[in-house]
């Protein structure tokens, strides 16, 4: 891979970071970023990239579009999962993208937080699920050479608990935002138990 920070270009590729960084915060919009190199990253070192099921303009989708549920888009009525996996494919049916990739974008973002389902949804959904929590610290699937270059271009802020936030901002909006045993309701309970 030539350069890992080049991103993809194009109509809807464009359509989907212009709306990521005009809706979401700027850590939200540069986590959603890094959780795409991350993916592609995993891709290549996994020998992905030459895959049939691998689309790189789909993962971009995918990464970037995932927290729109987090965003001033976002209505608050259902989990933010759902809420940007709702958004987002408005987004790809509003630049023609074929219905059964909609729903395989729907689904990479409506699962991102779903461990032990994610990895097991297809390439796209598995793909999105890795960089996203590959970001947040979760997974070592890149060597810290890896990951240095992208927390260079786009760091991480001082406060690592911007999605947190945002993820209980939310689900405090409405009980469906934070159903029973969602991440949401888990971190809305401890912010409210103050711990």
């Amino acid at each position: 891979m030539n350069d890992i920070f080049a991103l993809p270009t194009g109509p809807l590729a464009d359509a989907s970071l212009a709306l990521v960084q005009k809706s979401e915060s700027t850590p939200i919009a540069d986590h959603s970023i890094r959780s795409f190199l991350f993916a592609r990253l995993l891709a290549e070192r996994e020998g992905c990239l030459r895959d049939a099921a691998y689309n790189e303009d789909l993962l971009f989708a995918a990464c970037v579009m995932h927290d729109l549920g987090l965003g001033t888009l976002a209505a608050g009525r259902a989990r933010f999962e759902v809420e940007g996996a709702d958004l987002a494919a408005t987004v790809l049916t509003e630049h023609g993208v074929a219905a059964a990739d909609v729903d395989r974008v729907w689904e990479a973002i409506a699962l991102h937080s779903s461990l032990g389902i994610a990895d097991r949804r297809g390439l796209l959904t598995y793909l999105t699920h890795k960089g996203v929590f590959i970001d947040a610290g979760h997974f070592t699937d890149l060597d810290a050479a890896v990951l240095r270059p992208v927390y260079a271009t786009y760091p991480r802020p001082a406060d690592d608990h911007f999605v947190q936030d945002a993820i209980v901002a939310h689900a405090a909006r409405s009980r469906a935002a934070a159903p029973p045993y969602s991440i949401a309701a888990d971190l809305l309970r401890r912010s409210r138990a103050g711990e």
